[in-house]
């Protein structure tokens, strides 16, 4: 009896610690049944992390830290994180430490990472990043409360009314002034929404807003037709530069300017002779004795018509027929 007793009793805790087993495992808190794979992060704080908090991917728990470690070669902490096979682990994701709350525990956050990164594998070590420590954040919450308690005793006694008082006096001496001041704002105020004034009509009149707009519409056709001016300019010179129409031909027609050239250099030879009194119009131009014999063949020419003018018509006549006679 004291066997089959003993017997029951081993046979009970055997089944306890199954049961115990598999509810650990449905809660989460061993893992032990689902593939996985394991990756490495270090940091150089993991803020109270222990052994068996939940790795996280947005909320959602893929694995738990396994193992804490100390790498004093480059002074981090190194966790082991375990995670379940079918999180969507990439090489790119990056790993933080976070809290649950103010009196929480924390876990290790997991982003994504991109879709096109491969999946990490066993031993993949992860990019961190470094969360604030709460203590600091803590303690310089204290300091700016010892600044504020600082402030406020600065303010107190004597020097409150140091400070506020001169600004009472100002408002009690100029109170009517700053009444007047108000009571012109609301004036003012009161005509503008009325639509009175240079301002009330720049607000309310429609006929500047349609004004307005009519301007604003034919500033657009402008520049519409200065846009469609500069394109035409642009064929212009395109055609010029591609050597087509008559301005064309005359910038870029190698045979037109080889004949320019040898017109300028006649030209220039004809010029040159002429300076040098060569040809009828180089002597034209600078033969002395034809241009006296001009200003002589003038002056009898101007004595001939001075008698004409002083002779009758039949005395002209008379010496016309003489002369044919």
């Amino acid at each position: 009896m004291k066997n089959s007793l003993e017997t029951l009793l081993g046979i009970f805790i055997a089944l306890a610690m199954i049961a115990a087993f598999f509810i650990f495992e449905i809660i989460g808190g061993v893992n032990l049944l689902k593939p996985g794979f394991h990756v490495k992060a270090a940091f150089v704080n993991i803020q109270d992390l222990k052994i068996g908090d939940p790795v996280k991917i947005s909320g959602v728990p893929v694995g738990q830290v396994e193992k804490i470690g100390l790498d004093s070669a480059n002074g981090k902490v190194e966790l082991t994180l375990r995670i379940n096979k079918d999180a969507p682990v990439h090489t790119d994701s990056i790993a933080s430490v976070k809290y649950m709350g103010l009196l929480g525990a924390n876990f290790v956050a997991l982003t994504f990472g991109t879709a096109t990164a491969p999946l990490a594998t066993e031993s993949s070590h992860l990019n961190t990043i470094e969360q604030p420590d709460l203590s600091a954040i803590m303690a310089k919450f204290d300091e700016a409360a010892s600044g504020v308690q600082t402030i406020t005793r600065s303010f107190t006694g004597e020097k409150i009314d140091n400070l506020v008082g001169p600004f009472v006096d100002f408002m009690k001496v100029n109170n009517p002034k700053i009444t007047a001041i108000i009571s012109h704002v609301n004036t003012v105020s009161a005509q503008i929404a009325e639509g009175k004034g240079t301002v009330g009509k720049l607000i309310n009149d429609d006929a500047l807003h349609t004004s307005a707009l009519a301007a604003v519409t034919n500033l657009e056709a402008t520049a519409g037709e200065i846009k469609q001016t500069i394109a035409q300019v642009r064929n212009v010179v395109d055609q010029v530069n591609a050597g087509q129409g008559t301005v064309g031909k005359l910038v870029k027609d190698e045979a037109l300017y080889k004949e320019t050239t040898a017109t300028m250099t006649n030209l220039k030879e004809i010029m040159q002779k002429v300076n040098q009194g060569q040809g009828s119009v180089g002597k034209l131009i600078n033969d002395q004795e034809f241009y006296n014999n001009a200003k002589l063949s003038l002056q009898k020419l101007d004595k001939a018509t001075e008698s004409l003018e002083d002779t009758g018509p039949l005395s002209i006549l008379g010496s016309m027929i003489n002369s044919l006679l």
